[in-house]
């Protein structure tokens, strides 16, 4: 990594080294069988709370170091190295989706209840928002929450939620007003436990697998009002949107990582790899094609870090942070494909983790917002 991006600085960088260490020695060697088992230990958020990893833009008080977005960007470049997209997404919504609401909208006695512990990692926290019949339409969600006294009544589902099954809460978009379309939305803390909620199947997927990702659902859940972040109703559309942008960017940021992992992955192999007397790298055509992924690589790398510094300066950049998003994610499937290919018949076996890195790289332009969605918002900012 260059330092001299206009990014990362100096510290930044030996963060970036102390995270490497720990996925190299912690999380890499044990990728292949988490992904077999389909979970990886409950052990890790505990691990990543000691090493301040859950809580490095958050503020002292609730156990954070207050270190800065920039440093989760590392933290979250670097996971996309441990060769397990479902570990990296696992531990990335404790810290990017499930915790930002709590960090931003949360009440002192809120942050004290569920932020703090989760950034020890003795919680696990979960966004709800998808459900059943849509994920991006946020005005059109179902679930409800009627106010009755000093509770709410929750009654509706949510699908592909990460850590939905091991979740100890969840941050859960509903519907105080259902006639009021997205100023109708709300943002409640259900706790497990809570009667009336229950988790249905844990979800076999595609890829991220060592992910669990569950169904969940609502029957008259009584939830109390105190758990309602902001404390007013109707403030749920702007809750989600608010933090949105970060986790999009987590997103392109850990398609990054993954594909600076699978460069140096298939140059090893082309390296090794001999056909008709020669190495595989010294053919033209070999080399030419790693040339072009590397092109395409740094190509969506200037892009993200463009809207990172961007988003860090202060500014609200949503076409450029939608465009990272989308760039970097799509791109990031074109390489894993180009260095399945690259690896011949090889490649197609489940012994090689590119494989694994072709599977998880494909939910890249669906999650967080699919890259027709983001097309959408990159038209409307440019006025159509």
């Amino acid at each position: 990594m260059l330092q001299g991006y206009g990014l990362y600085q100096e510290e930044h960088e030996a963060f970036r080294r102390t995270v490497r260490a720990v996925v190299e020695k912690e999380l890499k060697p044990f990728a292949s069988q988490w992904e077999e088992q389909e979970e990886f230990p409950r052990e890790l958020f505990t691990r990543f709370g000691e090493l301040g990893f859950l809580g490095l833009k958050y503020p002292e008080a609730y156990g954070g170091s207050n270190a800065g977005e920039l440093y989760e960007a590392v933290l979250l470049e670097e996971m996309g190295r441990c060769g397990s997209g479902g570990v990296a997404a696992g531990l990335g919504a404790q810290h990017t989706i499930a915790t930002g609401p709590l960090h931003k909208y949360g009440s002192e006695d809120q942050k004290q209840r569920f932020l703090a512990p989760a950034i020890r990692g003795e919680k696990i926290g979960a966004l709800g928002i998808t459900e059943p019949n849509g994920g991006s339409d946020v005005a059109g969600l179902r679930t409800t929450a009627r106010r009755d006294g000093e509770h709410y009544i929750v009654n509706g589902s949510k699908t592909y939620i990460t850590n939905g099954v091991r979740a100890d809460f969840v941050v859960l978009a509903v519907k105080t007003n259902p006639d009021a379309g997205h100023k109708g939305l709300a943002l409640l803390v259900v706790e497990k436990g809570t009667p009336g909620f229950s988790v249905g199947r844990k979800l076999k997927k595609l890829g991220w697998r060592a992910s669990d990702t569950g169904e969940l659902f609502f029957e008259d859940c009584r939830v109390p009002a105190a758990n309602l972040l902001g404390g007013v109703e109707g403030q749920g559309f702007y809750q989600i949107m608010g933090n949105f942008q970060w986790e999009r960017l987590s997103l392109a940021l850990g398609a990054l990582g993954a594909m600076e992992e699978m460069l140096e992955v298939v140059m090893a192999h082309v390296r090794d790899r001999r056909a008709f007397g020669h190495a595989l790298h010294e053919f033209q055509v070999v080399r030419h094609r790693i040339a072009e992924l590397a092109t395409e690589f740094e190509a969506a790398r200037q892009l993200t870090y463009h809207a990172l510094r961007l988003h860090v300066g202060g500014e609200y950049a949503i076409a450029q942070t939608s465009m990272a998003k989308k760039v970097a994610t799509e791109t990031a499937c074109r390489v894993a494909d180009a260095c399945l290919q690259l690896h011949g018949g090889a490649g197609y076996m489940m012994e090689y983790d590119i494989q694994r890195h072709w599977r998880d790289a494909r939910l890249g332009p669906i999650g967080g917002g699919t890259s027709e969605i983001m097309n959408e918002i990159i038209a409307k900012q440019l006025g159509l």
